[in-house]
């Protein structure tokens, strides 16, 4: 019982020591970042120009922090992390097109997976799609879940796939999926 105590305090030692780790690097490549954009108009620009004027790819930073910062939890904090009940695929009735994606018929209540995983860069009205979250998934490809109701997410949250996104508000589900401006064929992602 002794040496389990000892384990797990080694174990939160180490954890919280890679944390604080993380973060330093991380503060010091933002304020080293941050100079460079004080210091030179052009940076200021191009920075502008990628994060206003293009479409912005938070998943690309969060996977370059975890290439070379890793997760932020340790792999031993994960395994003792509880998982979710909740883990479904999307099943539906019948699928047609409308407007840019589809329309599925699903049942009544029907609960909403998310595809892939992704972080929510939308909550919203989407006009002729009605309450709409738009996830980006780690491929780059942003999903519409439209028609469903978003009280289990908010913006900026990472979500896993096959959790629980919302609920349809009737027997309707709308998808779209869109990569860099162009919408695509909903039949290759369901």
């Amino acid at each position: 019982m002794n040496t389990k105590k000892t384990v797990k305090k080694l174990v939160l030692k180490k954890s919280v020591h890679n944390f604080c780790t993380r973060l330093l690097l991380t503060v010091i490549i933002f304020l080293v970042g941050m100079i460079a954009v004080k210091s030179d108009y052009n940076i200021k620009n191009v920075i502008l120009e990628e994060v206003y004027n293009k479409n912005f790819k938070f998943t690309k930073i969060k996977n370059l922090y975890q290439k070379y910062f890793g997760d932020i939890l340790s792999v031993d904090q994960l395994a003792l992390e509880e998982q979710s009940v909740f883990q479904e695929t999307l099943s539906y009735k019948n699928a047609n097109t409308y407007l840019d994606g589809v329309k599925l018929e699903v049942s009544e209540n029907y609960m909403v997976p998310v595809l892939e995983n992704g972080i929510v860069i939308f909550l919203g009205e989407k006009e002729g799609y009605g309450n709409t979250v738009v996830i980006e998934q780690v491929d780059g490809v942003d999903v519409y879940y439209s028609n469903i109701t978003t009280d289990g997410v908010e913006l900026y949250d990472y979500v896993e796939k096959g959790s629980l996104l919302g609920e349809v508000q009737d027997k309707k589900l709308y998808l779209v999926f869109q990569k860099d401006g162009k919408y695509l064929n909903y039949k290759d992602y369901i």
